[in-house]
């Protein structure tokens, strides 16, 4: 990425170009985001006339670097208040600096104290490409940040940009919408304290044209697993800017003598080749640049939670674990209700030691019979979270998130650990890491039950920084976990898919989508998850029929394909699942094992072919198809399937049935599901390239 000139720079990655320019007020554009230019093509662009710029009525063209200063009308990125009370940055340029595949530029306020640093970051093998910015102040008077958006992108002119986005609540999570852009601002994000269900830091603009297989795309996402915000703005010329960032309004930070704030990175791709090609390409970036350990296969999982809830004895436990590995799971999580007085969600969370009656013995029998089965052994935990009916909150009431002379709301019973205090981080990791170093423990599923309400820290000097705080040090304790105990694995969950994104997920290896586990609701939660999350941090369970959620009764074979899409995993009560049901279990995980590969770090492409949906793997000479159907729509027949990404030239086997298909024929006709005529159909389809 070297500067193409003084005050024009272009970050390149494989296909495509970022390139941005000062002009004569040191003010820092977007030129272009799109395919990849030459050295001469990027200087071309400043021979381009510049946006129209209507004084006092009207405001500038969206900047790259995007600081509140004269004109300056609509959202801006980077806003402070100084300690005379003035809030208008004017940026000098100073320098820019080249170092391990990133640019950064440097920029300081031309009276007051404060440098901001804007960084790109790409890599070889990736179009994604990473942004941040710092502050620093450089003076001896706090600072107080209003707002530090990571990134600012000026999106590509287009005649009807058109916004997806995702959107939910608990047990609904990752709807995906599309919907032209309105002009103004429209605002997305969450000031739960977590990620949250509601929204995800995602979203793409397109033409409102594209396809799930055609079209130029622009996207973004935001590594953070706090309180966010992603700002499209759409000016009265139609043209686009999104702003992504942590914090939530109005919330603020002192940054004082010397301090630097750091942002979240904030990557955005451009992808031409719709959708599917965009979502393929995040799938890539996460595998390789996001996961701690992509390389490794998910195991399949059995977890106790909708077998048991609450009413348990180790012995129970120890009888599901042998059903489940004798249907072929490889990870037995124990759920709930195994610490402290914690026999219903009304006590007990912070008291971090075997409950008595349940385990006199501590863990250590269980864990060791688990083991022996040839599984390994998970544990379910809550940290961040306290029952007010606890020894811990007894001992520290001071401990969560309250303000002064207003009730303390509780949900499921409970409170929020005001986990930005040094005392309780410390006391946190602490007890983590003494349960693992005395324990054989495989695996953690750390839950977070419920969001921030009277989100106060009273006695603090800077209050709303328990906001970022609680994040940072959120991730500062896995991370030392992880450090201290490497062959820990953990799985993000937060009621389902409350804390999902490319933040938590540095940290952790897989995360729960949804408290849903009816298949049928599933398929369009995990379409939507599969925009930008790969299938191979995608949890997803067999649970039992009818599904405690929805009461939905649904066979056995649709219940597991759907679920083979991600990370299978079972959760129902193998008590009481018939010999039949047990052995047909048995042999669909024995398929999944066998496709896992391919599922778990194949390319993704979504599937259609009449009311018939699903998705295809591929990966080396292999694809693996999963399909499904609710019902036929006036007994007509599933028209074929066409299947995407295939050799033209090549062959491709059935597994099923021995048949030879070409692949010109398959992408341009299709392969014939064969889902039959009953309702609640489904097939996995195996193809292997034979020349």
């Amino acid at each position: 990425m070297p500067a193409r000139e003084p005050r024009l720079w272009a970050v390149d990655t494989p296909h495509t170009s970022y390139v941005v320019a000062l002009d004569d007020h040191d003010r820092l554009h977007g030129l272009h985001w799109g395919p990849r230019l030459t050295a001469e093509q990027a200087l071309a662009l400043l021979d381009l006339p510049a946006s129209p710029f209507r004084p006092v009525i009207g405001r500038e063209a969206p900047l790259d670097l995007s600081a509140a200063s004269a004109f300056q009308y609509g959202h801006t990125g980077v806003q402070v208040r100084f300690g005379d009370g003035t809030r208008d940055l004017e940026l000098e340029f100073r320098e820019a600096s080249e170092a391990d595949d990133a640019l950064t530029l440097v920029f300081a306020d031309r009276h007051y104290p404060l440098e901001v640093r804007t960084r790109y970051r790409s890599h070889p093998d990736s179009d994604v490409i990473e942004r941040s910015i710092t502050l620093q102040n450089n003076g001896t008077e706090p600072i107080e940040v209003l707002r530090a958006d990571s990134a600012t992108w000026a999106v590509p002119d287009l005649d009807a940009p058109r916004l997806s986005r995702l959107h939910g609540e608990w047990g609904a999570e990752t709807q995906l919408t599309r919907t032209p852009v309105p002009y103004g601002e429209t605002v997305i994000g969450s000031r739960r304290g977590v990620t949250s269900h509601q929204a995800n830091p995602w979203i793409t603009i397109d033409d409102g044209q594209a396809t799930e297989t055609r079209g130029e795309t622009w996207s973004t996402t935001l590594a953070w697993s706090g309180t966010w915000r992603i700002t499209v703005e759409k000016d009265p010329a139609g043209r686009v800017a999104v702003s992504a960032g942590f914090g939530h309004d109005p919330v603020s930070i002192s940054l004082v003598a010397g301090e630097v704030l750091e942002t979240p990175v904030a990557a955005g791709l451009y992808a031409d080749g719709g959708f599917a090609g965009a979502a393929s390409a995040w799938h890539e970036y996460a595998l390789a640049h996001v996961l701690p350990h992509p390389e490794e296969d998910r195991p399949v999982l059995y977890n106790s939670w909708e077998a048991t809830e609450f009413d348990f004895t180790a012995e129970d436990q120890m009888r599901l674990a042998e059903r489940a590995a004798a249907m072929g799971c490889e990870l037995f999580v124990m759920d709930d209700g195994w610490f402290g007085a914690r026999v219903s969600d009304r006590a007990g969370l912070g008291d971090w030691t075997p409950n008595p009656d349940r385990f006199p013995d501590g863990l250590g029998p269980l864990i060791k019979r688990v083991h022996e089965t040839g599984m390994r052994f998970g544990l379910w935990v809550e940290p961040e979270m306290v029952n007010p009916d606890s020894d811990l909150y007894r001992a520290h009431p001071d401990w969560v998130y309250h303000q002064p002379h207003r009730r303390r709301s509780e949900v499921r019973q409970q409170l929020v650990l005001n986990l930005a205090k040094p005392e309780v981080a410390e006391w946190m990791h602490h007890w983590l890491d003494d349960l693992l170093s005395a324990n054989e423990i495989d695996f953690l599923k750390w839950d977070m039950n419920r969001p921030f309400t009277e989100a106060g820290w009273p006695g603090s000097a800077d209050p709303d920084r328990l906001w970022f705080d609680h994040t940072r040090n959120l991730y500062r304790i896995l991370d030392r976990l992880r450090a201290d105990h490497p062959a820990l694995r953990i799985e993000s969950c937060s009621s389902g898919g409350g804390r999902v994104d490319f933040g938590i997920l540095r940290r952790t290896d897989q995360v729960w989508t949804s408290d849903n586990t009816d298949a049928l609701d599933r398929i369009e939660i995990q379409e939507g998850f599969a925009q930008v999350y790969p299938a191979r941090i995608m949890g997803a369970w067999v649970t039992d029929s009818p599904n405690p959620f929805t009461r939905r009764v649904i066979p056995l074979d649709f219940r597991f394909r759907v679920a083979m899409a991600g990370v299978l995993a079972v959760g129902g009560d193998l008590r009481i699942w018939s010999d039949e049901e047990l052995a047909r279990g048995a042999e669909l995980v024995a398929d999944y094992k066998r496709i896992r590969p391919v599922v778990q770090h194949g390319r993704r492409h979504p599937l259609k072919a009449g009311q018939a949906a699903g998705v295809q793997y591929d990966r080396d000479d292999t694809t693996v198809v999963l399909a499904w159907r609710h019902s036929r729509r006036l007994g007509y027949r599933d028209p074929l399937v066409k299947l995407h990404g295939l050799d033209l030239d090549g062959r491709y086997e059935d597994a099923r049935t021995g048949r030879v298909h070409h692949g010109a024929v398959l992408a341009t006709h299709g392969l014939d599901l064969d889902l039959g005529p009953a309702d609640y159909a489904s097939t996995m389809i195996e193809l292997t390239r034979v020349r």
